[in-house]
């Protein structure tokens, strides 16, 4: 397992976990980042990460990223 922010991009992962605050969970739940489903690095930009969840694209914060794991 590790941190959604290390994955290569254009790879598609399975998100195992997500951590943090029940609100910050409930918040990357809400955009699609659940635990099995299936997400992939689009970019890494000025400390963000693009990713493709759920038939969305969607940026999160390096710190995000990490408390996703894959």
């Amino acid at each position: 397992m590790m941190p959604l922010a290390l994955a290569k991009v254009g790879e598609e992962n399975i998100i195992r976990k997500v951590g943090g605050s029940p609100a910050v969970k409930k918040h990357l739940e809400n955009l699609g980042f659940v635990a099995g489903g299936k997400v992939t690095v689009v970019a890494m930009m000025g400390g963000n990460v693009i990713v493709n969840v759920k038939e969305s694209r969607v940026a999160v914060s390096s710190e995000m990223a990490r408390r996703i794991m894959i």
